[in-house]
């Protein structure tokens, strides 16, 4: 068999179970179907629960402290960048590229910095620029892709806000974006948009994808290409019709929605009331990244919504899957989908992200399909995204280029006797976030869940199997200590490669 192709697809802030075959009331026919034809991990976890850090670990295959890139705000360095999987495929004779967002550097800086995802320099990079970037040879990209903020005007921004301004009616378009066709029951960052579908980045991303698929790619090459969706990302803006998809009556609300700190580490009141260090950013981070408590009628309208952006993310799927059998590759391909990470959705009365490591943030969806995977299989051994990069090298017999913490899943694709004990996730939080440094690891078992922070020493333990809605942390308790000093030694296999801290260009 000559080397798979990879496709790699990505959603940002999609929670591991807002998936219809997982139970939830959220339309994902194409996703059920990639599911029934391959192997779905149910206890996936990200390497960070923020998208930069997270995003440089999918790229590098290691784990944020050693990559550099320790919150958002902080670069890929493109040293390290350029060595991760698009780099180490490429020089394995594979054609690398990269659709939609990519955020491996800042977006919103204090100053320009010369990268191409620099708001303030991307005017430097001319309409016939498509790479080479952090190892991608050829790329489309958007700039953020969260419509909190207007799609930046040429010769600013990118491929997708080129196309989005190219009729000279961007302002037009944008005033459609932002205005609410519906009621929303005044819910945080909740609206239909009115944007029609084919200017949203969502459909965007698929169609360009699919067109170097089609037309683009070099046919003696196999490829290895990740398309990048924004969404289902806050604001919850899901455009009409599919904002109407879900009725709110109809959603499912968590078990537990009820915010509380009692029996938590301090840090949890901390990040959610703190007052973020950052005077230049302070207020966008409360409006923008906090979410006060919600009503249940208001968390539905949120919830609704999502699920919109997720089936319309869904349909986006379906037609890459077509256009891998209209040019003839679905069954040399390896398809895989994954989020960067989750959002808790209410999980708690919280919404968005944060340092509190629950599982509705921390596990994230991992759908894989391809020569030799397993189908209609649920892996529930503890994996991260952390994997793909030494994935992706097992396939396609390629050579990493540098030092990997993520392993194979080529084992569990194929076998069932193969076995993982523990997955590892940190953060190192800098004051401007919340107003207070954290150095958070977090080690995630197939039963249980522990994260601790390295400057105060406190922590949380959760039994998943006996407390799944993770109500009572047993990081103190006496009955708990035997399994505490188990995971801790987990933790404690982490390499010895960190960086120290670096010094942020700006938020995110």
């Amino acid at each position: 068999m000559t080397r798979p192709n990879i496709l790699l697809i990505s959603a940002d802030q999609q929670r591991a179970d807002c998936l219809g075959f997982m139970g939830r009331r959220v339309k994902t026919p194409h996703l059920d179907q990639l599911a029934a034809e391959g192997t779905h991990f149910t206890a996936c976890i990200t390497p960070s629960v923020v998208c930069q850090p997270a995003r440089a670990s999918i790229l590098t295959g290691q784990l944020c402290r050693t990559h550099g890139v320790h919150d958002n705000g902080i670069d890929l360095d493109p040293d390290v960048g350029e060595k991760g999987w698009a780099g180490a495929m490429a020089a394995a004779g594979y054609q690398t590229s990269l659709f939609g967002k990519a955020h491996f550097s800042t977006y919103h800086t204090y100053e320009p910095t010369g990268t191409p995802e620099c708001l303030r320099s991307s005017a430097q990079y001319g309409a016939d620029w498509n790479g080479p970037y952090m190892g991608f040879e050829h790329l489309e990209m958007m700039l953020v892709g969260h419509n909190w903020w207007a799609p930046e005007k040429p010769p600013a921004g990118q491929h997708y806000e080129r196309f989005y301004h190219m009729d000279g009616r961007g302002d037009e378009k944008t005033a459609l974006m932002w205005d609410n066709a519906g009621d929303t029951k005044d819910a945080a960052q909740v609206w239909h948009s009115r944007l029609p579908v084919a200017w949203h980045n969502t459909p965007w991303t698929a169609d360009r994808a699919i067109e170097w698929i089609k037309h683009g790619r070099d046919e003696s090459r196999p490829f290895c290409t990740w398309v990048s969706f924004p969404d289902p990302h806050h604001p919850f803006d899901c455009p009409e019709p599919w904002s109407w998809l879900h009725k709110p009556e109809d959603v499912d609300l968590p078990k537990n929605r009820t915010r509380s700190y009692e029996g938590k580490p301090w840090w949890h009141k901390a990040a959610m009331e703190g007052e973020p260090a950052d005077p230049k950013f302070a207020d966008i981070r409360k409006a923008y990244s906090r979410i006060q408590p919600q009503t249940d009628a208001q968390l539905r309208e949120i919830i609704a919504n999502t699920y919109g952006q997720i089936a319309f993310i869904d349909h986006q799927v379906g037609r890459l899957m077509i256009a891998l059998q209209e040019a003839g590759l679905a069954e040399n391909t390896i398809v895989t989908y994954i989020s960067d990470h989750g959002d808790w959705l209410g999980d708690h009365g919280l919404i968005l992200k944060g340092p509190m490591h629950y599982e509705g943030l921390l596990r994230v969806p991992m759908i894989v399909r391809g020569p030799g995977v397993r189908a209609g299989v649920a892996v529930h051994q503890p994996v991260s995204t952390l994997d793909l990069g030494a994935t992706f090298y097992d396939y396609g017999a390629a050579d990493p280029l540098q030092t990997q913490h993520g392993t194979s899943l080529r084992p569990l694709l194929e076998s069932a006797d193969a076995t993982r004990d523990f997955a590892l996730n940190e953060w190192g939080l800098l004051p401007g976030r919340v107003g207070v440094a954290l150095e958070l690891r977090t080690v995630r078992t197939r039963t249980h869940k522990m994260t601790i922070d390295l400057i105060s020493g406190a922590g949380e333990l959760y039994d998943l199997v006996a407390d799944p809605f993770e109500q009572t942390n047993l990081f103190d308790a006496p009955e708990a200590a035997a399994m505490r000093k188990r995971l801790e030694a987990y933790i404690a296999t982490r390499p010895d490669d960190q960086r120290p801290d670096a010094t942020p260009v700006g938020t995110a």
